[in-house]
């Protein structure tokens, strides 16, 4: 557990959360735990960022679909206010996109709703002792997306050097597509597709066909 916390205090969570009956829950799960104590429950983003600082709780679950203000602007705001507070998400959104803004505000872990009581539990402990939990799902999404970024980075880059027409060569020649395909595909002569590989190739920096595609594929 943090040095910051004393092992003889409770420790002390709030939930930021619209669904009322899930609130309950929560802060059932959290009173009945020995060494925590749920210090509020708060239905918007809004009331979470009136009510919260002033009582500068350890932990807070936060929900990211809330109504009015976002849970990751709730967040966002909250850091400011009460930087040494942890912050979890807790919501039954997975996407990328989601868990990335999240973690970008500020938040320190995600948790997948549903979440058994006991992997709340660990999830809180864990976090205050300096780690970063996740869901299983919401992990593997996120290892996931770090194994597609080099790709991506490469198109970035190749997006910036060549022209539509020589990007559109380039994705012709990465499916497997001949010259004659390509000028076929594109209703060019064979001569404007080879004068848009040479200079693919010139800006590329690469000497073949193998490499132009390596490039593109990010590897």
């Amino acid at each position: 557990m943090s040095s910051r916390i004393s092992s003889t205090q409770p420790l002390t969570v709030a939930v930021v959360e619209d669904n009322a009956e899930l609130c309950n829950s929560l802060r059932g799960i959290l009173d009945s735990t020995e060494g925590m104590a749920c210090v509020a429950v708060c239905g918007s983003g809004e009331e979470a960022l009136g009510t919260l600082p002033r009582l500068k709780p350890h932990v807070i679950l936060m929900d990211i679909n809330l109504p009015g203000m976002s849970g990751v602007e709730c967040v966002r705001g909250l850091v400011e206010l009460i930087p040494k507070t942890l912050i979890l998400m807790l919501t039954i959104r997975s996407n990328i996109d989601a868990v990335f803004s999240s973690l970008q505000a500020g938040a320190c872990g995600y948790l997948h709703k549903p979440v058994h009581a006991a992997d709340l539990l660990s999830s809180v402990r864990e976090v205050v002792a300096g780690g970063s939990p996740m869901s299983a799902a919401i992990a593997r999404k996120v290892v996931q997306s770090f194994k597609i970024q080099p790709a991506a980075r490469a198109m970035n880059e190749i997006s910036l050097l060549l022209t539509e027409r020589e990007r559109t060569v380039l994705e012709y020649l990465a499916e497997g597509y001949i010259y004659k395909e390509i000028a076929e595909e594109m209703k060019v002569s064979w001569h404007t597709v080879h004068n848009h590989i040479r200079h693919i190739y010139e800006k590329l920096h690469v000497r073949s066909r193998s490499q132009a595609v390596a490039k593109f594929r990010g590897e």
